[in-house]
């Protein structure tokens, strides 16, 4: 049965709800490093002279955001020592990962990329090892700090924050080293990250739904546990914290939805496909048309971005006001025939009016799909 619509008013407020400001901020902390490790940081390295061969390898910095699910059990369960009993399990870890942030940003500030180019890679290294733990920990945090009636306004200002972190990582980084230096672009960025840290500080922990005591009661932790009596204590230790931390969530997720699970997984895989793919191609597009670089650069990175925020505030609005499950819908529909512009794009030419007519039309629908889709992951 769908409920009644709510009206514009009371949804609208759901945006001055503490934890949804907040994913804004922290939303700004998860965008920042990203370019900083990818396209920034290959533009000061040819900057310097460094050989493409060598910028090429820099493209593996991103592997450590594909890979962040091998560490993400331990951040979720093991506890920082001093500081995670001060600022809890979830503040604490953000904070670390803040500050391996800060530090991999401003020991590259510190480099000149020809001549120390090992150097480089290490730092570059240690921010993307800092940000994608800071990711693991806020996606924890934003599903634990709010009920599930805000999780979308939370994830449209978690969008918003993460657009504006990466127009400042990107052309904000560019500006300030044209007009300065690359060492001062990275100093900045990296006193940018006080903006989260501050955020951490002065929010609350979220309370955990789940603590390790109530794991120990599983029957799977239950059952090793019997049949590990003979074992030495740091096996049975680390087979209890293998199961509770790993094992566990996955098995009741498939017990929890039975045959459903499958096709849950199916969903989440395709519900974006046509968006992600089309993507590739365009870029190829725009120049084949005859588009100058100026011309993409202003219509899609900044135009597009501010039409990928109007579309996550519509997102987050339209959740609170309609509910879920008619946005998911909404969402795939809008993702899939907003691509049919790219055809009368194709079409048209070399006509800046329908270039800016499908990427209003694609980033509304791609940042109200992705906020739809965050709450629903949520």
């Amino acid at each position: 049965m769908q409920r009644k619509p709510r009206d514009w008013l009371t949804s609208l407020r759901v945006y001055l709800r503490a934890p949804v400001v907040t994913l804004l901020f922290l939303g700004f902390s998860a965008g920042l490093p990203y370019l900083l490790v990818f396209s920034t940081l290959t533009a000061w390295l040819e900057d310097s002279g460094v050989e493409v061969a060598a910028i090429g390898f820099f493209s593996w910095v991103g592997l450590l955001y594909s890979i962040k699910l091998f560490w993400a059990p331990i951040v979720d369960r093991v506890r920082l020592p001093l500081v995670g009993r001060w600022l809890g399990q979830r503040r604490s870890w953000m904070l670390l990962g803040q500050t391996l942030i800060a530090a991999g940003l401003l020991g590259l500030s510190g480099l000149d990329p020809a001549g120390h180019l090992p150097l480089v890679a290490a730092f570059a290294l240690l921010t993307a090892f800092g940000a994608a733990t800071q990711d693991i920990v806020i996606d924890a945090y934003r599903i634990e700090s709010g009920e599930a009636a805000i999780q979308a306004a939370m994830a449209s200002t978690y969008i918003i924050g993460y657009r504006i972190g990466i127009v400042m990582a990107g052309a904000g980084a560019l500006y300030i080293a044209d007009a300065a230096s690359w060492a001062v672009a990275y100093l900045s960025m990296a006193a940018l990250v006080g903006i989260g840290m501050f955020t951490v500080l002065v929010r609350p922990e979220p309370p955990r739904p789940q603590s390790l005591a109530v794991v120990l009661f599983h029957p799977r932790v239950k059952r090793f546990l019997r049949r590990s009596a003979n074992r030495p204590g740091w096996q049975r230790q680390t087979g209890v914290w293998l199961i509770a931390a790993v094992v566990c969530p996955i098995s009741d997720f498939f017990h929890r939805y039975g045959r459903l699970a499958l096709w849950l997984l199916i969903f989440i895989g395709i519900y974006r496909i046509s968006d992600i793919s089309m993507a590739a191609m365009a870029n190829p597009l725009y120049l084949s048309l005859g588009f100058t670089k100026s011309d993409i650069a202003s219509v899609t990175k900044v135009f597009g971005v501010l039409m990928t925020i109007g579309g996550g505030v519509l997102g987050g609005l339209l959740v609170v006001r309609y509910g879920l499950g008619r946005m998911l819908i909404v969402g795939a529909l809008a993702v899939a025939l907003t691509n049919l512009l790219f055809a009368l794009l194709a079409t048209g030419g070399n006509s800046l009016p329908l270039l800016i007519v499908a990427i209003t039309g694609d980033n509304l629908a791609n940042g109200l799909a992705s906020t739809v889709f965050i709450a629903f992951l949520s």
